[in-house]
């Protein structure tokens, strides 16, 4: 949904060291609706300055218009140069195209089968575990839970509790595996890195590999 960072967390995405919520499709679409309704509120239900300002900014799209002369209407917009970034005058554009098409495409030569619908159990995770230690309690590889948590930024879950996504029938198996899962809970320290320090002399500092500290 071409988030920028502060105004997803301002519609409601969590980002942090472990988890950047932009990647959650479910999540990032509530966002990009609660958002759109925003700026449909600000353009005064100009669906195309809302959009517009989805690309751009309601910031910039507000100069443009008070630099136009008070004009609130995109395409007029669009072709003074010098308005509007190209990305946003194109933005618009784009976005109508790909309605008309998705409307009818087979119209446009394009040919849309329906894909099953993602399907997956949540289990309640209440700190940092590694994921390939649940791969293994549920016999599925790691790559199969990070596509079904595209959210997660590192190779465990949060230390705070964190709804994981599992496959289907998978998720009492986790729940039972947590009941007795204190001592496999993974702990982070943070380091602050000073002039001259390096990735070796840090590694060496807390006896880990390069490995993995980049991760």
């Amino acid at each position: 949904w071409q988030f920028m960072r502060e105004t997803g967390m301002e519609n409601g995405l969590k980002h942090d060291w472990y988890v950047d919520e932009r990647s959650d499709p479910r999540k990032a679409t509530v966002a990009a609706a609660k958002y759109l309704q925003t700026l449909d509120q600000i353009f005064d239900g100009n669906w195309l300055l809302a959009l517009a300002s989805y690309n751009g900014g309601p910031g910039r799209v507000q100069r443009a218009m008070k630099r136009a002369g008070g004009v609130d209407d995109f395409w007029q917009l669009q072709k003074r140069r010098g308005l509007l970034p190209r990305e946003t005058r194109e933005y618009v554009p784009m976005i109508m195209a790909a309605i008309i098409i998705g409307s009818h495409p087979a119209l446009y030569g394009f040919e849309v089968g329906s894909a099953a619908p993602l399907a997956y159990e949540r289990v309640s995770v209440p700190n940092a575990l590694d994921l390939k230690t649940i791969a293994e309690w549920i016999g599925v590889s790691v790559d199969e839970l990070r596509e079904l948590n595209p959210e997660l930024r590192r190779a465990t879950t949060p230390v705070t509790e964190h709804d994981l996504k599992v496959p289907l029938g998978t998720a009492a198996t986790v729940r039972m595996k947590l009941a007795t899962a204190d001592p496999l809970y993974v702990h982070f320290d943070f380091h602050r890195v000073k002039r001259g320090e390096t990735l070796s002399t840090i590694a060496r500092k807390y006896k880990v590999s390069l490995s993995e500290l980049r991760l």
